[in-house]
C-alpha cells in the first residue's frame, strides 16, 4: 500500500531567499528550476511588503497593504508563485508583525499620526507613550543638539524638512516662527543621543529607526495582516515565518488569532530558546525557526574536554578581566547592566513610571510608599537576572522571575524595608495584584523589555566580549557550555519528533553571526586547543601592534574560520566586533585611534605575512574541518523537523553576518558544489521521495556504535527506513588510532548507500568501511 502523501502546503524542506532590489521576484523565478532540482519543497522568502526604498532586508516595512514595488510588486510575486507551482514548489513567507520603519515620508500611517496626533485613526497602530515628553513623539534624528541644527530645518509648504527627512506640519502651524512651530507639533525632532533616555515610543530592541506596532489591537491586526491573509487564501503562499514574536505585547493571543485567520497554515516563530527552555505548548504553531536545532547540532560537534582547555588557554593568552570576558555568566550580567543603563534606559524609566502609578493607586497598603528609585532598582535587578528572553501569559512567570533571582535582587538594597520593592515588582510581574488593564499592560511591557534586554546584552554584547570559541557565540547558543554529548543530542531529537515534528531547523540564516561552515571549522579548535595556543603565541605578541589581546584572539579565530579571505571583509567584521563589545569603542562612541589600531593590526597581522602559520594550521586540519562541514549538513537534513537551507549553503559557504549576509545570492553549478553539494542534494531528494520517513508521523531512534571508537560515530534511524551516520571529533579519532574494530549494528535488512550508489551493507557494518569514501553515510533500506 502506497503511504498517504502529506499535505503539500506543509514543507518537507525550505530554501531561504533574501530578496532585495538586486534580487527581485523575477530573479527568484529564474532560479526555480535549479532550486526544484535540489529537492526542497518550498521557497522561503524574506519579507515582501513595501519597505524603505533600497532596503536590503525588508524588515523595515512601511506599508502592509502593498507588495514591494522594487521586488516586482504583487504581480511579480504571483508570477513567482505560479512558476514555483509549475515546478512543484510552494512559498513560505517571512512576516514582521512587531515593528515598522520610523520613516514618516514613506510610512503614511506614521505620517498621519505625526500630523494629527493621538486623535489620528492610526494612533492606535503605534506603541507611543503620549503622557511623556509633553505629548510629543520624540524623533531622535538630529545630528547635533537643536540649537546647532536650526539652520538645517526648513518649512516647505505643509512639510518640515531636515536633510533627507520630511515631517508633516500640524494644520494651521505653517506660518509660525520656527521655534514656535516646533513647539506646536505632535512630535519633536531632537539630537539622536536623546534616544537613550528620552524616547517615548517602543522600538525594535534599541533601534530607533523601527517603531513598535500594536498588533494586539484587533483592528491593527486586521489592517496589518489583510494582504498576507489574502495571499494565503489565494494560494500564493502556503506558510509563514513570524519575525520576533517576543517583541509583541501578548504572543499567545497574537498566535491564536493568526492561527484562526490562516486556517491553521504551517507557521514557525523566530523564538530563541535558552538551554532547558521549552516552547509554550499552547502556541498553535509548528515550532520555531530552528535556532535550538542549531545549538544542538553545533554542540555535538564540539569537544567538551577540549572546549574547557581552550577556555584556559584563552584566559592565559588574553587575561580578560572578570567583567570583560573572563567568565560567561559574569560577562552576561555586566553587559545587561550596561544595556539597561544606556540603550534601554528610556524603556526602564517607562516601566518605573508604570509601577509607581500602580503602587500609588493600589488599595493594598503593601504596595504604597514605594519610591520611584527603589522600584527602578528592583526592576533593573530582576531584569538582569532573567535567564530566558521573557515570561509568557501561557507560562508560569514564577519559573522565569524566580524567588532565587528576587533574593539576589534584594541584596542591591542597604535598607531591608526598601528591598521590599523587589517583592512588589515581582508581584506585579507575576500578576499577584490583579488583572486590571493597567496591570496587564505593565506585565506586557516588562516582558517586552526583558526580550530586548536579552537580545542586546547577550547576542549583541556578551557574544563579542566572551570569545574563547567564536563558533559558540551564536544565536541560541550557550558559550558557557558550548559542547553537548551525543546522548543530549539524541534526547533533544526524540523530544522534537514527539512534540514539534514539523518545527523548523537551521544551521545558517541571514542572522547567524557565522555560517555553519565557518563554525564547523572553528569547532575543530576544541580538538587541538594547545596547538592553537602555540600558533597564536608564535604569530602575535601583545604590545607589537596588537590593540588588545582579546581582540587578537578573536581576529585570529576569524581568519582561521574563514580560510583565505578578503582583508576588507575581515576588517569590517572586526570593527563590528569591537563596536558591539563596547569595551574600547562602540557604535555611538567611536574611538578613532583604537579603531585605526584595529585596522592596522588586521592588515599587518591576520591578513598579512604573520598569518601564514594560522593558514598552515588550517591546511593541516582541513580533513577534520571537512568532516564537521559534511556532518553538520547531513545531520541538519535528516534530524527531526523541517530543514531550512540558507541561500548558497548547499555548497561550502563561508560567511559572516556583516557584510556577507546582505550580498546577493549566487547559486553554485553542480560541478562546483563539491562533496557538500552532493550530500545536500542526495539528502534533500531522499526527503522529497520519502516524506513519510521524516514527517510528523515519523520516528527517531539513536543507533549506537560498538567498539573502541564508538563515541566518534553519531548515528540514528528514521522510521526504520533511513540511517544517517556521521563522524564527530575526527581529529581526536585519528589521534586515538582511527576506527579499528568499531562497528555499527544496522537494523535488519539490506541497506543501500544513498551517497555512493552500488554499496550495500547489512548486519554489523564496519564503521571504517562505512566511512571509506566520506566521513558521513546515508543509508536507505532496500530489502
Amino acid at each position: 500500500m502506497t503511504p498517504e502523501r502529506p499535505d503539500p502546503t506543509v514543507p518537507t524542506a525550505t530554501y531561504r531567499l533574501q530578496l532585495q532590489p538586486e534580487f527581485p521576484f523575477g530573479a527568484a523565478a529564474a532560479a526555480v528550476p535549479y532550486l526544484a532540482s535540489l529537492g526542497v519543497s518550498h521557497l522561503h522568502l524574506s519579507p515582501v511588503l513595501e519597505a524603505v526604498p533600497g532596503s536590503l532586508h525588508g524588515y523595515d516595512v512601511v506599508d502592509h497593504a502593498r507588495v514591494r514595488a522594487e521586488l516586482g510588486g504583487e504581480e511579480g510575486l504571483r508570477a513567482l508563485a505560479h512558476t514555483a507551482r509549475e515546478h512543484g514548489l510552494g512559498l513560505v513567507l517571512d512576516i514582521v508583525p512587531n515593528h515598522m520603519a520610523m520613516v514618516p515620508r514613506h510610512n503614511r500611517a506614521l505620517w498621519e499620526v505625526l500630523r494629527e496626533g493621538p486623535k489620528s485613526p492610526y494612533a492606535r497602530w503605534f506603541d507611543i507613550d503620549w503622557e511623556a515628553q509633553g505629548g510629543q513623539v520624540l524623533l531622535p534624528v538630529l545630528g547635533h543638539p537643536l540649537g546647532a541644527e536650526m539652520e538645517h530645518l526648513e518649512v516647505d509648504g505643509d512639510v518640515l524638512r531636515y536633510h533627507d527627512h520630511a515631517f508633516p506640519l500640524r494644520e494651521g502651524t505653517e506660518q509660525l516662527p520656527l521655534p514656535q512651530l516646533l513647539d506646536a507639533q505632535w512630535y519633536r525632532p531632537v539630537w539622536w543621543r536623546l534616544a537613550r533616555t528620552e524616547i517615548n515610543y517602543r522600538r525594535f530592541f534599541s533601534i530607533s529607526e523601527l517603531i513598535g506596532v500594536r498588533v494586539e489591537d484587533p483592528e491593527v491586526f486586521e489592517a496589518t495582516h489583510a494582504k498576507i491573509l489574502q495571499l494565503l487564501h489565494d494560494g500564493v503562499i502556503d506558510g509563514l515565518r513570524i519575525d520576533h514574536p517576543d517583541g509583541l505585547a501578548d504572543p499567545d493571543v497574537y498566535l491564536r488569532r493568526l492561527h484562526e485567520a490562516t486556517g491553521g497554515r504551517w507557521t514557525v516563530v523566530e523564538k530563541i530558546l535558552s538551554d532547558g527552555e521549552r516552547l509554550p505548548a499552547s502556541w498553535p504553531v509548528a515550532g520555531t525557526t530552528g535556532y535550538d536545532a542549531l545549538r544542538h547540532v553545533d554542540g555535538v560537534f564540539t569537544d567538551p574536554a577540549g572546549a574547557g582547555e581552550l577556555l584556559g588557554q584563552y584566559r592565559r593568552f588574553a587575561a580578560p578581566q572578570t567583567d570583560r570576558g573572563g567568565h560567561w555568566e559574569s560577562t552576561v550580567r555586566r553587559a545587561a547592566y550596561r544595556v539597561l543603563e544606556h540603550e534601554l534606559a528610556a524603556e526602564v524609566d517607562r516601566l518605573t513610571r508604570s509601577a509607581s502609578r500602580l503602587c500609588a493607586a493600589s488599595p493594598d497598603p503593601a504596595l504604597r510608599d514605594r519610591a520611584p528609585w527603589a522600584l527602578h532598582t528592583a526592576l533593573r535587578e530582576l531584569l538582569v537576572r532573567l535567564e530566558v528572553y521573557r515570561p509568557y501569559a501561557s507560562g508560569d512567570a514564577a519559573t522565569v522571575v524566580t524567588e532565587e533571582a528576587a533574593a539576589e535582587a534584594r541584596a542591591a538594597f542597604v535598607v531591608d524595608e526598601e528591598a521590599g520593592a523587589v517583592d512588589v515588582v515581582r508581584g506585579l510581574v507575576l500578576g499577584r495584584h490583579g488583572d486590571a488593564p493597567d496591570h496587564l499592560e505593565f506585565r506586557a511591557r516588562f516582558a517586552q523589555t526583558a526580550s530586548a534586554l536579552r537580545a542586546k546584552s547577550v547576542e549583541d554584547t556578551a557574544f563579542y566580549r566572551y570569545v574563547p570559541l567564536l563558533s559558540a557565540t551564536e544565536v541560541g547558543g550557550n558559550p558557557g557550555i558550548p559542547a553537548l554529548s551525543p546522548e543530549e543530542f539524541h534526547a533533544y531529537c526524540a523530544r522534537v519528533q514527539r512534540d514539534w515534528p514539523l518545527t523548523g531547523t537551521v544551521v545558517s540564516t541571514h542572522d547567524t553571526k557565522r555560517s555553519a561552515d565557518v563554525r564547523a571549522a572553528l569547532a575543530v579548535l576544541t580538538e587541538c586547543p594547545r596547538r592553537w595556543a602555540d600558533v597564536l603565541t608564535e604569530v602575535t605578541r601583545t604590545g607589537e601592534g596588537v590593540p588588545d589581546a582579546q581582540l587578537a584572539w578573536a581576529a585570529w579565530q576569524t581568519v582561521f574560520g574563514l580560510g583565505p579571505a578578503d582583508p576588507d571583509r575581515v576588517r569590517q567584521a572586526l570593527l563590528k566586533h569591537v563596536r558591539e563589545a563596547g569595551l574600547y569603542t562602540s557604535w555611538t562612541e567611536q574611538e578613532p585611534p583604537y579603531e585605526e589600531a584595529v585596522t592596522a593590526f588586521v592588515a599587518a597581522g591576520p591578513c598579512g605575512p604573520p598569518g601564514e602559520p594560522v593558514a598552515a594550521l588550517r591546511g593541516e586540519l582541513e580533513p577534520h574541518v571537512r568532516a564537521n562541514v559534511l556532518g553538520t549538513a547531513l545531520v541538519h537534513l535528516t534530524m527531526p523537523g523541517v530543514p531550512d537551507l540558507y541561500q548558497g549553503t548547499e555548497a561550502e559557504y563561508r560567511a559572516l553576518v556583516d557584510p556577507d549576509n546582505r550580498r546577493p545570492v549566487g547559486f553554485p553549478p553542480a560541478e562546483d558544489a563539491g562533496a557538500k553539494g552532493a550530500v545536500t542534494a542526495a539528502a534533500l531528494r531522499l526527503r522529497a521521495r520519502r516524506p513519510e520517513v521524516f514527517g510528523d508521523a515519523a520516528t527517531y531512534a539513536p543507533l549506537a556504535a560498538e567498539g573502541p571508537a564508538a563515541a566518534h560515530c553519531l548515528a540514528y534511524v528514521r522510521s526504520g527506513e533511513v540511517v544517517a551516520a556521521v563522524t564527530r571529533l575526527s581529529l581526536r579519532l585519528a589521534e586515538a588510532g582511527g576506527w579499528r574494530d568499531t562497528a555499527l549494528p544496522l537494523p535488519p535488512g539490506r541497506w543501500a548507500d544513498v551517497l555512493a550508489p552500488g554499496r550495500e551493507f547489512s548486519g554489523h557494518a564496519r564503521v571504517g568501511e562505512l566511512f571509506e569514501p566520506l566521513p558521513v553515510v546515508l543509508l536507505e533500506r532496500v530489502g
